[in-house]
């Protein structure tokens, strides 16, 4: 078995990185036979511009770039105790098909939440496909019975307004 390795993304592999986005997507949803080329373009962009909040790593096979995930970083208000406070949220894990279920998606996994604790982050989370849970458990994620979501885009349509006391 040809040994992998896992680092931070080099900007000439972004396109790389997007072309496994689409991959990944995909292979879930299934994509217009159009518009890959402007996507991964567009993509590998994205990266570069925001690579300061979400860091990105790739699995590496030799020198084909096999897996990627991002950690998302997210500023928290300050409190007394901590005026320097983050938060990260893991996204976009994925390895393809054919390099998966040999431990390779638990060590991306390993690598991004080793990153979380290089830089100092209080929490990481994830929002996972239902494969993927037992992999994450593994790696110490637990559910949480503190931890709320809202989904959908019109989620805000379908909740009543507050409105002052005296209105």
């Amino acid at each position: 078995m040809t040994k992998i390795r896992i680092r931070a993304a080099r900007p000439a592999e972004f396109e790389a990185v997007a072309g496994l986005r689409w991959r990944w997507v995909a292979e879930q949803d299934g994509l217009p036979d159009t518009g890959r080329d402007a996507f991964v373009g567009e993509f590998a962009q994205w990266t570069k511009e925001n690579a300061a909040t979400h860091r990105c790593l790739v699995v590496l096979r030799e020198d084909e770039v096999i897996g990627m995930g991002f950690l998302a970083i997210t500023p928290r208000v300050p409190t007394p105790r901590a005026f320097e406070r983050a938060s990260g949220d893991v996204q976009c894990v994925y390895v393809v098909p054919e390099a998966r279920d040999g431990g390779v998606g638990g060590q991306l996994i390993e690598a991004l939440l080793r990153l979380a604790d290089d830089l100092g982050l209080e929490r990481v989370t994830v929002h996972s496909s239902a494969r993927a849970i037992p992999a994450y458990e593994r790696c110490g994620f637990a559910a949480s019975p503190k931890l709320l979501q809202l989904t959908g885009s019109g989620h805000r349509a379908t909740r009543s307004p507050v409105r002052p006391e005296n209105s």
